[in-house]
């Protein structure tokens, strides 16, 4: 049996109660499947800006770098310092945000199943921005062929494995005509390579519309730094918002997992978050570890986690944000009891 080093990335705000939740769903991983995990904690964040100085400190770095992978919950105000430096320390070119309708779940169409294959490294989030005087501000958007082929390819490879087997890319190539001309250009080549691939593409406000009334029409979505980040949040409503909508940071020899949505701070402490978003994070990373090291008892386990949460949702067990009465950990309980069973 493998045993996988963990660093745990609990965050702030209702991170720690996420990952309380998510814990108890990974014990259960630990008692009932082949997969044996060593938990290491990397504290990150607001909280740890505020008592150490710094919100990434060495040691957590440390930590990350001698670990299998990394799982985190949602960071505050300090997201720059955290996830976007990892994004780029660790080169996790791609950030993989599944969306799935799932059942007794306020959903816009009960067939939604998309995934945003967004490039996670460039574009405006390199932060490179300047005051160049007379109250003038220029942002800088990086875009280079080289992460153009690595998302366009991974997007290609996913669809690949999935039943509409499709990729539609986002951008706007109309207006910016040298940075989305280029991720256009890149898109079309790659498309060349894969005749199987049903392939489109949208200007990005299209696609905001298209979102919302036409979602169960989207398989694999390809796209840059800045347009994946806001559609994603946008598609996550579609389905039951963000606290169903699990994440990940890939990249050629290491990934990291999160929700996509942030710490919301004004439900710290209440335990009415939806832990779904960062347990089926962690059911991404056992799938990400299965596929890395061969390990069979990681894909079951990822799909035992999958069934359960929705055997969970069946039996009519859900958190305020869902209508239900549910707390936090009671969510979480009910799907390690269910992944018992």
């Amino acid at each position: 049996m493998t045993e996988y080093k963990i660093a745990l990335m609990p965050g702030d705000g209702i991170g720690p109660e996420l990952t309380e939740a998510t814990l108890k769903v990974l014990n259960v991983v630990q008692e009932n499947f082949a997969v044996n995990f060593h938990i290491v904690y990397a504290e990150a964040g607001d909280a740890v800006l505020k008592k150490r100085g710094v919100a990434l400190p060495e040691d957590s770095l440390k930590t990350i770098r001698e670990s299998h992978v990394c799982l985190k919950g949602p960071v505050g105000e300090t997201a720059a310092d955290v996830i976007v430096k990892l994004r780029l320390l660790f080169d996790l070119y791609a950030n993989i945000r599944p969306l799935k309708a799932f059942p007794n779940v306020p959903v816009a169409s009960p067939d939604i199943d998309m995934i945003f294959v967004r490039e996670n490294t460039e574009d405006v989030y390199k932060g490179l921005e300047y005051n160049i005087g007379n109250d003038v501000t220029v942002c800088l958007r990086v875009i280079t062929r080289q992460n153009c082929e690595r998302i366009a390819k991974h997007a290609f490879e996913t669809a690949k494995i999935r039943p509409k087997k499709k990729v539609t890319a986002i951008h706007k190539a109309n207006v910016m005509r040298i940075t989305d001309g280029l991720f256009k250009n890149v898109c079309q080549e790659t498309a060349k390579k894969y005749p199987d691939i049903q392939y489109n593409e949208m200007y990005v406000d299209a696609a905001a519309m298209h979102l919302i009334r036409t979602p169960q029409n989207f398989d694999v979505i390809c796209t840059c730094n800045l347009f994946g980040d806001i559609l994603s949040d946008e598609a996550a409503q579609l389905i039951g918002g963000l606290g169903m909508a699990p994440g990940a940071n890939i990249g050629d020899n290491f990934a990291l997992f999160e929700p996509i949505h942030g710490s919301a701070p004004d439900i710290a402490g209440k335990q009415i978050a939806n832990p779904v978003s960062m347990i089926l994070s962690a059911k991404m990373m056992l799938n990400w570890l299965s596929e890395k090291f061969n390990d069979t008892a990681c894909l079951k386990a990822a799909e035992a986690i999958e069934k359960a949460t929705i055997q969970t949702l069946l039996n009519g067990l859900t958190v305020p944000d869902l209508g239900g009465k549910a707390s936090t950990q009671q969510m979480a309980q009910a799907i390690a009891e269910e992944l018992t069973n």
